[in-house]
């Protein structure tokens, strides 16, 4: 029997890394991509095919997916996970950069999984995981672009789920929680260059990049939510969202059980947004 082929995106670091690896160890055939092809030599020693792939880039990906499936016939599970997290005071954010953010968070993933689905009709099957989060069920402070961004690829991807799954794609949105990665280094520079001089919350600058670091507090070992993933797809019916990690089964309660009111009161404690006089 042949190896599936497994085609991932945003695999420099974190998450998209750890899956390369757990996939390649339970026998798939790994089609680990990144923006900066140096970041993948590793994995490429490990036996996996690397390309350099910026899912900003259209024409890239045309031509990374064209070369894959000449090569390989076929792609067997998608994995929708390149992107970032935009975090500063939702009023100032440039317009550049919160289209910057959808861009890759959100429209990339829908790009690529328009120009790979037809590859699956093809073939009869196909799985596509959208790597969400569940800060796109339960919003926080600071977070606005990202959070939003997220709970759009939700959106798309249980529409995707109900609309290809008559053509044997089968959809799963993963709503990770807090997961060991450089996301709170990356979204900490994020802050530093959106939050200027004149900004409102220059007093809360620490409050802010706190929440840009929050997800790595105590956070779950990266190829530990790999290995529960990939354990969790490898059965016959998966469930249609997986939540794996630190918080991310608490968040989504929170949002469901807890009063609204109740709920910003302990968010905007916690990050310290005190009523301005």
């Amino acid at each position: 029997m042949n190896k599936k082929i497994v085609f991932i995106t945003g695999c420099s670091t974190g998450i998209g890394r750890a899956l390369c690896e757990e996939f390649h160890k339970c026998g798939f055939h790994v089609i680990a991509t990144a923006r900066h092809l140096e970041s993948l030599k590793d994995l490429r020693a490990k036996g996996m095919v690397t390309h350099a792939l910026d899912v900003n880039n259209k024409n890239q990906i045309a031509q990374v997916i064209k070369e894959v499936t000449d090569q390989k016939k076929r792609i067997d599970i998608l994995v929708n996970n390149a992107g970032y997290a935009l975090m500063g005071p939702s009023i100032e954010i440039p317009a550049n950069e919160l289209i910057l953010q959808f861009q890759t968070n959100v429209f990339a993933a829908l790009y690529i999984t328009q120009k790979i689905a037809p590859i699956m009709k093809e073939q009869g099957n196909g799985l596509i995981l959208n790597i969400g989060s569940v800060s796109g069920i339960t919003t926080t402070p600071f977070s606005g672009a990202y959070c939003a961004s997220k709970a759009a690829l939700h959106s798309f991807s249980d529409a995707l789920r109900m609309e290809l799954s008559i053509f044997g794609i089968n959809v799963i949105t993963v709503q990770p929680g807090g997961i060991q990665s450089q996301f709170g280094e990356s979204a900490k520079a994020l802050v530093t260059r959106i939050l200027k001089p004149q900004s409102w919350y220059c007093s809360m600058n620490d409050s802010i990049k706190l929440r840009a670091n929050t997800s790595q507090d105590k956070a779950t070992p990266a190829d530990e939510f790999a290995k529960k993933l990939v354990k969790s797809i490898m059965v016959k019916e998966p469930p249609p969202i997986i939540r794996i990690g630190k918080m991310s089964t608490i968040m989504p309660l929170l949002k469901k059980i807890v009063p609204t009111r109740t709920l910003d009161k302990v968010f905007k404690k916690k990050f310290n947004l005190i009523q301005m006089k």
